[in-house]
């Protein structure tokens, strides 16, 4: 079957793995999950851990209390020079996850317009929640049976989570913010999920039975 391309890459999926395990190995480390994504970076990765600091601080991360039936799932990835990291508050009614609120926050070297990275980073976002939430692509016969809009459901503006943006203070050179919003969210939510229910999520785009 030909691929072609989609918003970051390759990023996607290998965030998607890389950041939905590191969550399973806190949990059975029985450790809170930025903690101790903290206590395995590098010395040097002086970003990621900038990155992830902030995400925690201004999500509420452990501190602000959560309503009922609701989680917190974090993610943090490096791609196009930035490193990004969402923290999703959900909730789960029966197979229906419902994305409520994205605390997002990025490095992305020396900012010229922080308006538009704030408005890159949130599209990057929505373009990887509505994919992980629902567009799912069958074959039949050898073609793709999705044709449109009717198939092929997108996320609606009533689905659309309450997202803030925070931007890393940095003296880096300017790098990538039209992506690195992608990678990191369907794996924040997938942790969130597995906080909530218990249930690991190891298939794009989601499906709880």
């Amino acid at each position: 079957v030909p691929v072609l391309w989609w918003r970051s890459g390759g990023h996607t999926h290998t965030a998607f793995v890389m950041e939905t395990l590191g969550d399973e190995l806190a949990a059975a480390a029985r450790q809170d999950p930025i903690a101790y994504r903290l206590a395995l970076l590098d010395p040097a990765q002086t970003r990621h851990r900038a990155v992830l600091t902030m995400a925690r601080d201004r999500s509420g991360w452990g501190k602000a209390p959560l309503p009922k039936g609701r989680a917190r799932g974090v993610a943090v990835h490096a791609s196009f020079g930035s490193v990004c990291a969402h923290v999703a508050e959900v909730s789960v009614t029966g197979n229906q996850i419902r994305v409520h609120k994205v605390t997002s926050v990025i490095d992305c070297g020396s900012t010229v317009t922080p308006l538009t990275i704030e408005a890159q980073v949130q599209g990057a976002m929505v373009y990887g929640l509505s994919a992980a939430l629902h567009e799912k692509i069958t074959l039949a016969d050898g073609r793709v049976v999705q044709s449109n809009f009717t198939d092929f459901p997108i996320l609606r503006i009533s689905e659309l989570p309450e997202v803030s943006v925070h931007i890393v203070p940095s003296s880096e050179k300017p790098s990538g913010v039209g992506e690195p919003g992608t990678p990191p969210i369907a794996p924040a939510v997938a942790n969130a999920v597995a906080a909530l229910t218990g249930k690991r999520l190891r298939k794009l785009p989601f499906e709880l039975t």
